[in-house]
């Protein structure tokens, strides 16, 4: 998406190279998040404990900032400046660059947080066989995922 906003926007050229900082940033701390994790899973001791905690809410704050930035920031231009063809192949790109097991766990995530318009229209945008695969083997995995994150997840 870079390359062709870059090309089309001028005054806020500022915004573009801010995101692309942050992406940097995210997959920065995400490293650094996964690089620590085998060293708390073979001892599970505090200090492992602290330190993965540490990285990971470092990694929650870039994402969030991000997530927030893009949201208000980032789509609204790209609305303005990319054409269909360019967002189609986008997705294209994420489908392609995306491990397969992992594409109807993203397509739960972003159906749950989709209206029912849009859920309507994303999964009419499907084809058949993703509509089939979705509601027979997708949905009630990421129910079964989501639940048990939640259920781990809850205060005591």
């Amino acid at each position: 998406m870079w390359p062709p906003l870059m090309a089309r926007v001028d005054l806020e050229a500022d915004l573009v190279l801010r995101m692309e900082d942050q992406h940097e940033r995210v997959a920065a701390s995400l490293t650094a998040a996964d690089e620590a994790l085998p060293a708390w899973e073979r001892r599970a001791g505090e200090a492992e404990r602290d330190t993965l905690v540490s990285l990971l809410a470092e990694h929650r704050t870039v994402l969030r900032e991000h997530l927030d930035d893009e949201e208000e920031s980032l789509l609204p231009l790209a609305a303005r400046h990319l054409s269909a063809d360019e967002w189609d192949r986008l997705g294209e790109h994420f489908l392609t660059s995306t491990p397969k097991p992992k594409l109807l766990f993203f397509l739960g995530m972003v159906l749950e947080d989709a209206d029912r318009a849009e859920r309507a229209a994303m999964l009419a945008g499907l084809p058949l066989a993703g509509r089939l695969l979705w509601r027979t083997v997708g949905r009630p995995a990421y129910a079964r995922r989501v639940r048990a994150v939640r259920r781990t997840a809850a205060p005591r």
